[in-house]
C-alpha cells in the first residue's frame, strides 16, 4: 500500500456532501501504511458524568484535539471526537510532536480537570496485522468543514488495545500543558426544541459491517433527517446566548496557568459579554460579522458521524425516536447491529476556534447529561456475556 508521510493524503480525498454516504463503502479509501491512530478516553467517564463534571469530561476529549491540531499545525486534521475522548489519523512524520501533545494533554487534564486520560498510539500497520482495516472519508459540513468518518474496524480495535494497557502514552511532566489556542466552551446547554434531545450509536453486529447494516444506518439516517433540519440540535440562528461561568471557568483552565488565571477569566469573561450583547442586538465587532458567525456554527457542528458505526446527537420528537428504536431492536434481534441510546432534555457544545476571524471553526455536539458515554454504556450492556 501506497505511503504518504504528509497530510497531503487526506487533503486530496473527495468530500461527500449527503450525510447517508457514511454508508457507502465507495467514499472511503484506507489510511496509508505508516500512519497512526491516536487514540485518547477519560477513564471511568459515567462516573465523572454521575457527580455532575459532563463540561469537564467534554472539555477533555476537545482538548485531545486541540493539543493534536496546535502540536501537528494541522487544522485539517482528520478525527472524530466521541464525547469523552477523540480519535485522529496521524502521519508517521509526525509522530514524535504527536506523542509529546497526547502526554501533556495527559498532565493538563489531570491537573486542570481532576480527569484521568488515557491515551496511545496504534500503527495502522499493526491494526491490519490484527485482520481489521482503517479507512477514512471526508464529509462536507460546510463551505469551510469536513469532518473524518473512519470505517474497517480498525478504530474499535485500537480503542479496545488502548484500554487494555497496550500502545499507551505516558504523562508528562508535572506542569506541563498542551497548547490548547482556541478550545474554547462558553455555551450553556443547548434546550431540545422538539421533544428529547438523544445521543445514538450503532456498530454492526455479528452480520458484520455489510449491506444489512448499512441499509440500516440509511434507514436511521432518513428517519432522523424526517425531522425539522434533520434533527439539528441547534438553532437555525445559533444557540441563546447567555454567559456561561462554568464554562468561562473552564477555559481560562486551558489558556493560562495558575498565577495568571484571573487576567484569562477577565478577558474570556468580556468576550463572552460582548458576544452576548452584539448577539442580542444584532452587532458587528470590527470586521467580525455575528450573523455569519452563528450561521457558520450552525453549519459547522458535528452532530452526526460515522467511527465504525454511526453516531448521532440529535434534538428529535419522542414518535420519532419510538421509530428509530423499533428500527435498531429489529436489527438487534437479526444480529445486524448492536445499539445504544441515552435521552436528555439538552445539548453541550464544546468548540475550536483558531481565529476570531477565520470561518472554519468547528463545534462538538454531545448530550448534556452523558450523551455519547452514557450511550456507550447502554451499548456495552447488550454486549455483556449474559449468565
Amino acid at each position: 500500500m501506497a505511503q504518504a508521510t504528509d497530510m497531503s493524503f487526506y487533503d486530496g480525498l473527495p468530500l461527500f456532501e449527503a450525510f447517508e454516504g457514511v454508508a457507502d463503502a465507495a467514499n472511503y479509501r484506507p489510511l496509508p501504511d505508516g500512519w497512526l491512530l491516536a487514540v485518547a478516553d477519560i477513564v471511568d467517564s459515567t462516573g465523572a458524568i454521575a457527580e455532575g463534571l459532563y463540561k469537564s469530561v467534554n472539555m477533555a476529549g476537545a482538548s485531545v484535539i486541540s493539543a493534536l491540531m496546535n502540536a501537528l499545525d494541522e487544522r485539517n486534521l482528520p478525527f472524530v471526537f466521541s464525547g469523552d475522548g477523540a480519535l485522529a489519523a496521524i502521519p508517521a512524520a509526525m509522530e514524535a510532536k504527536a506523542r509529546a501533545a497526547l502526554a501533556a494533554a495527559k498532565t493538563w487534564v489531570a491537573e486542570e480537570l481532576g480527569l484521568e486520560l488515557r491515551a496511545a498510539l496504534v500503527p495502522v500497520a499493526d491494526i491490519r496485522a490484527s485482520g481489521r482495516d482503517m479507512r477514512v472519508a471526508r464529509f462536507k459540513a460546510s463551505e469551510e468543514v469536513s469532518y473524518a468518518m473512519f470505517s474497517g474496524g480498525g478504530a474499535s480495535w485500537a480503542d479496545a488495545e488502548m484500554k487494555a494497557g497496550r500502545y499507551q502514552i505516558e504523562a508528562a511532566a508535572a506542569g506541563s500543558r498542551p497548547d490548547l489556542t482556541g478550545l474554547s466552551c462558553r455555551w450553556n446547554p443547548i434546550v431540545s426544541r422538539h421533544g428529547a434531545i438523544v445521543s445514538i450509536i450503532a456498530v454492526p453486529g455479528l452480520l458484520g459491517n455489510g449491506p444489512d447494516f448499512q441499509a440500516l444506518v440509511g434507514d436511521i439516517v432518513a428517519l432522523v433527517e424526517g425531522e425539522e433540519r434533520g434533527g439539528h440540535p441547534v438553532p437555525e440562528n445559533g444557540p441563546e446566548s447567555r454567559l456561561s461561568m462554568q464554562g468561562v471557568a473552564i477555559e481560562s483552565r486551558a489558556v493560562a496557568r495558575k498565577g495568571r488565571r484571573l487576567l484569562a477569566w477577565s478577558w474570556i469573561t468580556l468576550q463572552s459579554l460582548m458576544r452576548l450583547v452584539c448577539s442580542k442586538l444584532g452587532w458587528n465587532i470590527g470586521k467580525f460579522d455575528t450573523t455569519q458567525y452563528k450561521r457558520d456554527l450552525v453549519k459547522n457542528s458535528d452532530f452526526r458521524k460515522f467511527d465504525d458505526g454511526l453516531m448521532m446527537t440529535v434534538d428529535i420528537g419522542i414518535e420519532r425516536l419510538r421509530q428509530i428504536e423499533e428500527r435498531l431492536k429489529t436489527a438487534a434481534e437479526a444480529g445486524v447491529s448492536s445499539y445504544g441510546l441515552h435521552q436528555q432534555d439538552s445539548a453541550l457544545m464544546t468548540c475550536i476556534v483558531p481565529a476570531a476571524m477565520s470561518r472554519d471553526h468547528v463545534h462538538f455536539i454531545d448530550g448534556a447529561a452523558g450523551g455519547y458515554a452514557m450511550a456507550a454504556k447502554n451499548l456495552k450492556a447488550t454486549l455483556a456475556p449474559v449468565g
